[in-house]
């Protein structure tokens, strides 16, 4: 069920508003003054985004970087997206959401209803805020793609299958095996 306030709203929506929403169950993503909704993750994304989170932490802690699931992440004053997780220089506590500068990688899982955007949409996005590391996590198969930013855009750096590793050296160290990620 939509939060309150969403259907028959007039658009656009502002950052203000979209905050207004508070914690929903849905994913809600703010875009240029429209939303976009989906459900929840399922189990299978969650353990996954777990995994993942469990490979970078060792190597976040080693340099004082904080790993951090699911957050608003302003890229400007009308995007704010819910990445999967964000690893961070520096955080304010206080925040409503954690600035694209402060944000070192961005990763996504890909689900049925968000392979399009999280493969097209969400790259460009957070390539044109300046996010300098990208990593998708393709569920059938499961796969790595490690993309570094290039201007305004991503470039691949790896791409990493089960029975391989992907040895991450920026901008944190982690060795992260596609099947460790799903049990």
């Amino acid at each position: 069920m939509l939060p309150d306030g969403i259907l028959g709203r007039a658009l656009p929506w502002t950052e203000s508003d979209y905050l207004a929403l508070g914690e929903t169950a849905q994913r809600i993503e703010l875009l240029d003054g429209g939303l976009l909704i989906g459900p929840s993750p399922s189990v299978r994304h969650q353990v996954i985004v777990g995994g993942l989170a469990a490979a970078l932490e060792p190597g976040c802690a080693a340099v004082n970087r904080t790993l951090l699931p699911v957050i608003n992440l302003r890229l400007n004053a009308t995007r704010i997206l819910n990445p999967d997780l964000v690893v961070t220089a520096e955080l304010d506590l206080t925040a409503d959401c954690v600035p694209a500068d402060a944000v070192l990688l961005v990763g996504e899982v890909t689900a049925p209803h968000t392979a399009l955007i999280d493969r097209v949409l969400k790259p460009h996005l957070y390539a044109t805020a300046g996010i300098e590391w990208y990593l998708l996590v393709e569920q059938d198969p499961l796969a790595l793609n490690l993309q570094q930013r290039q201007g305004g855009h991503y470039v691949e750096r790896a791409t990493t299958k089960r029975g391989e590793v992907l040895e991450l050296t920026e901008p944190v160290k982690a060795t992260i095996r596609p099947e460790d990620l799903v049990p």
